[in-house]
């Protein structure tokens, strides 16, 4: 029993640091941020207790309907196009045997890149005077004659693509992981049935993937919500909040018109999400769903 108690004893004072640098960097600022959420302050001087008139004006505010918006479009695109291409990318990948490693690298090495990097070298493509359109010009296609960036009809889906580029290598690591966990004998049971690549990869390879890929579908509509550094790098949120998102949103208000309150009520919203997100997938797993 003193041999079990001291266990203990040493495995919390262990824990200790973690938790104590976990409690005033992560827990106490959060329970803050969800208190001023009901106060009127401007980060200085006395705060003013406001009761919900922050959540009120929020669903009234145009730009934050239209930030809610713009980042159910970001969380659609990012739960289709990396993830098709990503698996694409990885089954082709598996029936590579020559430098694959070198080919995982490649694949991996924008998602590795500081996002400032990504974001100068796709602001100098999407350029219309230094970069593809002067490509394009060539060959009569006008599509990069003005940047993407900074058209209201295409800076949203520009800069998601720029975060798709950098992101979908990571999933591909991932996902190829979990493909090389698979069974060979399922594979050639599949080859003696007659069945072809795109069966086999139906039939065998996202069956018994579908745990990872499951979790690749939770991490991207966590990720979504707090979608910040390429919007604010790339376009700011412009033009006309074209590109705008919630963080954005909340960093704006937060650090610029110096409207703590109301930013902390975005915030308060956005960890309502990512809990409801959370709380479901783990509701479907005591259902005992393979996920």
């Amino acid at each position: 029993m003193n041999n079990i108690r001291s266990e203990k004893v040493a495995s919390w004072f262990f824990l200790s640091p973690i938790l104590f640098i976990h409690f005033f960097v992560i827990a106490f600022p959060s329970i803050l941020s969800l208190a001023l959420c009901f106060t009127d302050w401007n980060g200085f001087g006395k705060i003013q207790f406001i009761g919900f008139q922050n959540f009120q004006e929020l669903f009234s505010d145009r730009v934050f309907k239209k930030a809610v918006w713009h980042n159910l479009i970001w969380t659609i695109f990012f739960l289709t196009v990396p993830i098709a291409v990503a698996l694409l990318g990885a089954f082709v990948l598996t029936g590579v045997k020559r430098f694959q490693l070198l080919y995982r690298f490649i694949f991996f090495f924008p998602y590795i890149l500081a996002s400032v990097v990504n974001c100068l070298i796709w602001k100098y493509l999407f350029h219309p005077k230094y970069g593809l359109n002067t490509f394009f010009d060539d060959l009569g296609i006008t599509f990069f004659e003005n940047s993407l960036l900074t058209q209201k009809e295409t800076s949203l889906l520009a800069v998601g693509f720029v975060d798709a580029w950098h992101f979908w290598g990571f999933l591909v690591v991932i996902y190829i992981t979990a493909m090389y966990q698979v069974d060979e004998s399922l594979y050639e049971a599949a080859e003696i049935e007659g069945a072809s690549k795109w069966q086999k990869f139906r039939y065998v390879t996202f069956p018994s993937i579908r745990p990872m890929f499951v979790f690749s579908i939770l991490i991207i509509m966590i990720w979504s919500v707090p979608a910040f550094d390429y919007v604010y790098i790339l376009t700011g949120g412009g033009p006309a909040y074209s590109s705008e998102v919630l963080a954005n949103y909340l960093h704006f208000q937060a650090f610029r018109n110096m409207n703590v309150g109301y930013a902390s009520a975005i915030g308060a919203l956005m960890f309502v999400y990512v809990f409801i997100i959370t709380g479901l997938f783990g509701l479907l797993r005591k259902l005992d769903w393979e996920i």
